[in-house]
């Protein structure tokens, strides 16, 4: 499991050093927040570069002008402060229904920890007062569409920012009221925004990083967890583990099908089903169907796929995302035309979604892959030509229908995965007066991912249960010893099928078990 097993109570945010473990020690968990000492340094440093433009009446963009089209119009001093209550106004335009706790949660951390860098020219107040709201819990609402991953998630950020200066709508001990009454209840004093910081709390990535990232860790959970299901169908349907031996692995050295195959091996070790079929030493089957023979390369890229996307999410972790952004002049350096107010103030891009827009696709396209492999493991054992079994895994089939239908669910989310799994990040759709006229649809492409991961556990416990079901069927013999610890969990929710009954709630036990992570700690 990615989260690992370090256990978090306080994080520190320094703007260049949160982890996986910390975001998800916040989000999920309600680890406490607090900014680093050396972070508000370089917040109070790069603060006071915007406040001495703002005093010399120089022009700045997001400082004294206008936003996106709009950036040519000039604002004066007496009106700084209104441009950026009105920019969090203007900007909350999100519909759609809200993100849930812990995405709310994470997009706080990532907003914070952004601002905590020093880059960004606003007052450590700003994020001291999203901390406090994490610790508060005091969560804002916040709608999950509206957002092309642009400038960032404008319109999601934006709902965030409303709370903070005390309007909007919160969840806070569980009841939705006003953003202002929130704050007042847990004792925290809305902001007042100054120069710069209504457009810093809006401007940037963190709606599509905190869903990327949580649905990285559950992915990573489901990623394990197949690697069970898949054993215990290899042993269902009588399959060869010699397709996974290491010399095959090393021969074309993934790091990812490596895994899995030593997964495979070390949960079907002790099958006595695998032993039953041995003949001189040698497998009775030459060669499986490529949903058991490629399960390695199939999963194993899966497993590559999701570490990639890991790696782009990690830089995203600690990156500075808005515009424009605020560099202090170093000690000792030359002051200049361009810095004169002890730094420089640059816009630029770093606020577009794009390398996170494509990691959520490939996340999708992986997601999908696991559920399709999955899925054709049970076609493998519900049906007779192929099983060895009983039609349907059914002792008496044709008065009982087994898990035919059980089949055919998983076949209807495994094809709305395949629909979900369609690349958002090639698309773009012009914005702003043509202003951001090349945009990501980061935030979209992110949002998908929760849907898929959940329809994916559905299937791995549909695969699950048709798995043990095949195992109980081949008895007085037994699977591998790991793996007749994950069959003890799947019977824990769903007894052997003697005869037809519901099935729909034994799924949804057995998905919750496999949300859980209880099979993939098997393999810790």
């Amino acid at each position: 499991m990615s989260v690992g097993s370090e256990v978090t109570s306080n994080v520190s945010l320094t703007g260049n050093e949160l982890t996986f473990v910390q975001l998800h020690a916040v989000a999920v968990n309600g680890a406490t927040v607090r900014i680093a000492p050396a972070a508000i340094e370089r917040m109070k440093a790069s603060r006071a570069v915007v406040e001495r433009l703002v005093e010399s009446g120089a022009t700045a963009y997001g400082i004294n002008t206008g936003f996106g089209k709009l950036a040519s119009v000039r604002i004066s001093t007496e009106q700084v402060k209104q441009l950026q209550v009105n920019l969090v106004r203007s900007h909350t335009c999100g519909v759609g229904a809200p993100l849930s706790e812990s995405e709310s949660r994470a997009m706080m951390l990532l907003r914070a920890n952004a601002l905590a860098k020093g880059l960004s020219g606003v007052r450590p107040l700003v994020v001291e007062t999203l901390c406090a709201m994490l610790n508060a819990r005091v969560h804002p609402l916040i709608p999950s569409q509206g957002s092309v991953g642009a400038s960032g998630d404008l319109a999601p950020l934006a709902h965030l920012a409303q709370v903070a200066i005390g309007e909007g709508r919160a969840v806070y001990r569980g009841k939705v009221i006003g953003g202002g009454e929130a704050m007042k209840l847990a004792g925290i004093a809305p902001l007042e925004l100054q120069a710069k910081e209504g457009l810093s709390l809006l401007n940037g990535t963190q709606g599509m990083l905190a869903l990327l990232s949580l649905a990285l860790d559950e992915a990573d959970v489901l990623a394990d967890t197949a690697d069970v299901a898949a054993a215990l169908s290899l042993d269902a349907l009588r399959g060869s583990p010699g397709a996974f031996d290491a010399r095959i692995m090393h021969a074309r050295a993934y790091a990812g099908a490596a895994r899995t195959a030593r997964h495979l091996a070390q949960l079907n070790e002790g099958s006595q089903i695998r032993e039953s079929h041995r003949s001189s030493d040698k497998d009775s089957r030459v060669q499986d169907a490529y949903s058991l023979r490629c399960t390695p390369q199939v999963h194993g890229a899966v497993r590559d796929a999701l570490a990639q996307a890991r790696e782009m999410a990690a830089i995203e972790l600690n990156s500075a995302t808005d515009n424009p952004l605020v560099f202090v002049r170093e000690a000792g350096a030359t002051a200049n035309e361009s810095n004169h107010f002890g730094g420089d103030i640059i816009s630029g891009g770093n606020f577009h979604g794009q390398p996170l827009a494509m990691a959520a696709d490939q996340v999708a396209i992986a997601i999908a892959t696991l559920g399709g492999i999955s899925e054709r493991r049970i076609e493998q054992m519900t049906n007779p030509l192929t099983s060895l079994l009983p039609a349907f895994l059914t002792p008496e089939p044709g008065l009982n229908s087994g898990y035919m239908i059980a089949q055919v669910t998983a076949a209807a989310l495994t094809s709305e995965n395949k629909a979900l799994a369609a690349p958002h990040s090639v698309d773009s759709i012009s914005t702003s007066g043509n202003q951001e006229d090349y945009v990501s649809m980061g935030m979209s492409g992110a949002r998908r991912l929760s849907r898929m991961l959940e329809n994916l556990r559905r299937i791995v416990a549909i695969e699950l249960l048709c798995a043990c079901q095949g195992i109980d069927l081949l008895s007085p013999l037994n699977t591998g010893t790991l793996a007749t610890q994950a069959y003890d969990l799947v019977r824990a929710n769903s007894p052997k099928l003697v005869q037809d009954r519901p099935l729909a709630d034994e799924i949804e036990a057995v998905a919750a078990s496999v949300g859980r992570g209880d099979m993939a700690k098997l393999l810790a």
